[in-house]
């Protein structure tokens, strides 16, 4: 006999899974998996304002219940930039009670993205909004002087991001902006003319309801003063033009959406703060063209491949600007297209 045979079955130690002993994760009890949560019970909330990593989000939107709320970012979109216009999917608490922060989990597809970086040639982008479907370009007549290049920059960026125009030159009691404007002729391109006791708010406002239209300009054109006009309740400050420098301050220091509400229906109005330059870096070069719709029509007749620049052989537009067809402002305007084009041919 073995003394095997004196082991006793009953008195085997029992063992379980329980009983293995695991390294515990050094940065959390649980362990680390690349599968995140479905979040079903998500609501698309469109994003208001951005504040120090804090997001004014609105929930139910158009809906009896609709209300503000707060949100933070949830930590697998700290890479993905989250702008004013966002469609947001939130969870969490979205009851926006004072002292409760609800988490945004989700961006929905966007429509539209304008973007600026801060030179030519600055591939860095800087998303400014999501969503617009319009832009409002607000320029001055005097004071500060009109940047006819500035606007072409807006415009360039806004039919690039597939958003549709609009300008708006303020302080035409200063000066005569009839010269200014005819920069822009043969553009397809709504403008308003504004004087300080002769704002076109009802005008402009028509042209609001049901888009969400974003508002841009150099400092000191009076941006923040239409934005108070158009929404009396959007308090927004307001600056003056330096003497001597001729700058005008930044007083609007974040990008804000603002309801609109007029007698012809609702809109959203998205102020942005004032900018002295406007990079393309991040534009397509071929899409720049597409703002001078006047010229882009010539440029049909050119060769295969042909810059526009100067020295381009047989250009349909520098040949059409040489015999006048293009009238007084034609030069100007080629002029203009072609200091664009010249921006990136080098790289």
């Amino acid at each position: 006999m073995s003394w095997l045979d004196d082991i006793d079955d009953d008195d085997e130690p029992a063992f379980d899974e329980s009983d293995v002993r695991v390294r515990p994760n050094p940065k959390g009890n649980r362990p680390r998996t690349k599968r995140r949560p479905a979040h079903a019970d998500a609501v698309i909330a469109r994003v208001l304002g951005v504040d120090r990593g804090r997001y004014t989000v609105l929930i139910d939107e158009d809906e009896p219940t609709e209300h503000e709320a707060l949100a933070a970012r949830a930590r697998e979109l700290r890479s993905q930039p989250i702008v004013t216009g966002d469609r947001a999917r939130v969870v969490g608490d979205v009851s926006g009670d004072e002292g409760t922060l609800s988490r945004i989990v989700g961006i929905e597809p966007r429509t539209t993205l304008l973007r600026r970086s801060a030179d030519d040639t600055d591939q860095v982008e800087r998303v400014i909004v999501a969503n617009a479907d319009q832009m409002v370009v607000v320029v001055a007549a005097a004071d500060p002087e009109p940047r006819p290049r500035l606007v072409d920059r807006y415009l360039v960026a806004a039919l690039d991001a597939g958003i549709r125009p609009l300008l708006v030159v303020t302080k035409t009691d200063l000066s005569d902006p009839t010269d200014f404007l005819a920069h822009f002729e043969g553009l397809d391109l709504t403008v308003f003319t504004s004087a300080r006791d002769d704002l076109p708010v009802a005008a402009i406002g028509r042209e609001l309801v049901g888009s969400s239209t974003v508002f841009v300009g150099h400092s000191g054109v009076g941006k923040s003063t239409l934005v108070n006009a158009l929404v009396p309740s959007a308090q927004r400050a307001t600056g003056h033009v330096n003497d001597v420098t001729g700058r005008g301050r930044h007083t609007s220091s974040s990008t804000v959406s603002l309801r609109y509400a007029g007698d012809d229906g609702r809109g959203w109005v998205i102020d942005t703060p004032g900018v002295r330059s406007f990079g393309l870096g991040h534009v397509d070069p071929a899409h720049i063209l597409q703002a001078f719709t006047d010229l882009a029509e010539i440029a049909a007749d050119c060769p295969r491949g042909c810059t526009h620049l100067p020295d381009a052989p047989d250009c349909a537009i520098i040949e059409a600007v040489a015999d006048g067809r293009l009238g007084e402002s034609g030069a100007a305007r080629l002029d203009s297209l072609q200091r664009l084009l010249e921006t990136f041919s080098d790289r």
